[in-house]
């Protein structure tokens, strides 16, 4: 077992393991376990009863935090003229085509999101084994495949996030920053919570969230009520 920290152990004391708390209480808590000195991320971790081994269980989606997510992204676009001054308008950080693709197969990844246009896509084919083991390769499911170059960069600028469930049947995803406050916060985790609400697959059977943790980036989880998701306290 892993030895945890003086301070770890001190956020733990303050949270009790065996409940299930209401959101804004957990939130409220998880700020409170946030001891370090740097503005810590609040995340969240969402169970649910899939199995992500059959592709008509699989969960995906995308969401505009409300309040952003405290970080601006990097966004890299691949398109051609019109679209690519669109994209360069809209506040896009890299705009190119094929010299951007030279340029990653060189080992540049210095961005967070890469939106492509559909006709671009045959040719950023070529550095999906580079983009896609990292998250990075344009998908149409989360969005990021489109002729909309110009509003789909405003809004990852503006806290638009991707998220997926994983192997385990976990949704991970960040919901802002220490410093936002838990107002901003449970703004930020309800309209997380109804957009994966709203992916729910038609296969899942059973209770879809099996569990809701909510924790600060070095402290302990806080168990949520999974009943209590639809209501503010």
């Amino acid at each position: 077992m892993a030895k945890r920290s003086k301070s770890y152990l001190e956020a733990l004391k303050l949270v009790d393991r065996t409940k299930l708390y209401d959101p804004r209480e957990a939130i409220e808590l998880a700020l409170q376990t946030a001891n370090k000195k740097f503005d810590e991320t609040i995340e969240v971790a969402v169970r649910l009863e899939v199995d992500p081994r059959h592709a008509d269980q699989q969960v995906r989606g995308t969401v505009v935090l409300p309040h952003g997510t405290g970080k601006t992204p990097k966004v890299l676009v691949f398109a051609k003229g019109e679209k690519a001054d669109e994209a360069q308008q809209a506040g896009a950080d890299y705009v190119g085509a094929e010299d951007l693709i030279a340029k990653i197969q060189e080992g540049f990844l210095d961005f967070d999101v890469a939106v492509a246009t559909p006709d671009m896509m045959g040719a950023v084919g070529r550095v999906g084994r580079i983009l896609g083991p990292r998250g990075l390769m344009p998908n149409p499911k989360a969005g990021t495949v489109t002729f909309e170059v110009g509003k789909t960069v405003k809004e990852i600028k503006a806290g638009k996030i991707e998220y997926r469930v994983d192997k385990t049947g976990i949704v991970h995803a960040p919901i802002g920053k220490k410093s936002f406050g838990p107002d901003k916060l449970l703004d930020n985790f309800m309209a997380l919570l109804e957009s994966i609400i709203k992916a729910k697959p038609a296969a899942a059977k059973g209770t879809y969230l099996r569990s809701i943790t909510v924790s600060s980036t070095m402290g302990p989880g806080i168990k949520i009520n999974p009943n209590k998701v639809t209501e503010k306290k």
